[in-house]
């Protein structure tokens, strides 16, 4: 029993951890509730199902935080990466996925190890005893968000999480939208036209904001809060801190020509992705909303070329749960009062599908490095992982904690290099270099 690692939760942070354990040699559990216990977000019962979008988003691992942690993930023969690229559709600079085979790829490849066994069944308490990694995601079950109070003695954190809508292409008037991505970045023709734009005019935008803030929105229950992670904000709150916002947000018109009016420059543009391989869906990108539904369809179909518009899905609204790491995690991401297990993904306090994984890669190394009796080195802090863990156990205030996605912002200063946007291109390779010999160093001692 003390051999085995158990890991709550098959979403992106659990499937990585049971990966990285799997191939150190720990015999894994994945305990997922899933599809027995439904969550308002999930449609199936696969492991690493993506719910909001469909993006890993940027892949320049030179250049962004982001880009870094896939490479550092890559480096690790990372499950999610590799399977991501399995799957890949264009998007630009970005790492999109078709979502539907993603996910049973995952659930293949892991149900194929022969350490791995899966239990369908819910965890409803913190064990006092064996090896855990709790990887429960923002969508953590009510009956073991108590037990994880109870045992904390602090009150659970809480945001609302947005989904953005899903429309069928054959719905969308292409004599007004075009396919193009922003600066026609990408180094194919597909990569440069992986997005479909629609354009507004002044008067179009205004109508269109005018909507959102008179459209009916969700309630929230009696004692809730709306305290909204800003990088997955709905469409509406955004249009309440100013009509101009969404202009300046995923409606910003910049690097995108018209060919159907190539002497016309769009007030605004709305962006939707290919959301599969068959091009048959697109979701509306940045566009989570907590709009009822028959008020979201009305909403999005006075945008041009989406008029007569088919859902394959409305956006939603739920409730996403976190830990305070910074007071209840050690540097390894044990909880301090029950240091047999491990907490990892968006719980603990981290934000996107990439930065869940990387904190499940590290869970499912460092606890399978602990069961074998091995020492190992603090992840670096130069490294992405290493600022991502460093932030959540520690780096952060924890009076003011909140949801962060990977950023330099987190990365120590590099000596010598200036600082501002003119210096920024230099500064951000430096990171990235520095980065990947710190990860590469520490992979070394496995």
């Amino acid at each position: 029993m003390t051999q085995e690692l158990h890991i709550v939760g098959g979403g992106m942070a659990g499937s990585e951890a049971a990966w990285q354990a799997a191939h150190m040699g720990i015999n894994v559990v994945i305990h997922e509730m899933r599809p027995k216990v439904e969550t308002f977000a999930h449609q199936t019962g696969n492991l690493g199902e993506m719910v909001c979008s469909n993006s890993f988003r940027s892949d320049d691992d030179e250049q962004n935080a982001v880009g870094l942690l896939h490479w550092e993930m890559r480096a690790a023969n990372g499950l999610i990466m590799a399977t991501a690229e399995e799957h890949r559709l264009p998007a630009g600079g970005a790492l999109a996925v078709d979502r539907d085979p993603f996910a049973e790829t995952v659930t293949a490849k892991l149900k194929a190890l022969p350490n791995v066994r899966v239990s369908y069944d819910e965890i409803t308490e913190l064990p006092a005893e064996g090896h855990w990694i709790f990887a429960t995601g923002p969508l953590t079950s009510p009956t073991l968000g108590e037990a994880i109070q109870q045992e904390t003695g602090a009150e659970r954190l809480a945001f609302f999480d947005a989904i953005a809508p899903i429309i069928y292409a054959e719905s969308i008037d292409m004599s007004k939208a075009w396919m193009q991505s922003r600066y026609d970045k990408g180094e194919t023709e597909e990569e440069r036209t992986a997005y479909l734009n629609c354009p507004m005019d002044k008067d179009q935008y205004e109508a269109f904001i005018d909507a959102l803030l008179a459209a009916d929105k969700t309630e929230f229950h009696e004692g809730e809060t709306a305290g909204y992670f800003d990088g997955c904000l709905p469409i509406e709150v955004m249009a309440e801190r100013g009509r101009e916002t969404l202009r300046h947000g995923p409606m910003k018109p910049v690097g995108l020509t018209n060919p159907h009016q190539p002497e016309i420059k769009a007030h605004a543009v709305v962006q939707l992705r290919r959301d599969n391989a068959l091009g048959t869906l697109f979701n509306i990108v940045g566009f989570q909303t907590k709009m009822k539904y028959g008020a979201q369809a009305d909403v999005f179909r006075m945008i041009p070329g989406l008029e007569n518009a088919s859902f394959a899905r409305l956006g939603g609204i739920h409730r996403n749960t976190f830990l305070n790491s910074p007071t209840l995690l050690d540097h390894e991401m044990r909880l301090k009062s029950k240091p047999n297990i491990r907490f990892a993904g968006q719980v603990t306090g981290v934000e996107g599908y990439v930065e869940s994984a990387a904190m499940g890669l590290l869970a499912g190394r460092l606890a399978a490095a602990e069961i074998l009796g091995q020492e190992v080195p603090q992840v670096p802090q130069d490294s992405a992982m290493g600022a991502l863990i460093h932030h959540i156990t520690g780096g952060a205030e924890a009076k003011t904690f909140q949801p962060m996605n990977v950023n330099f912002g987190l990365f120590r200063p590099v000596d010598g290099l200036k600082g501002g946007r003119r210096g920024r291109k230099d500064r951000y390779k430096a990171y990235t270099d520095r980065a990947k010999a710190a990860w590469q160093d520490w992979l070394n001692t496995f």
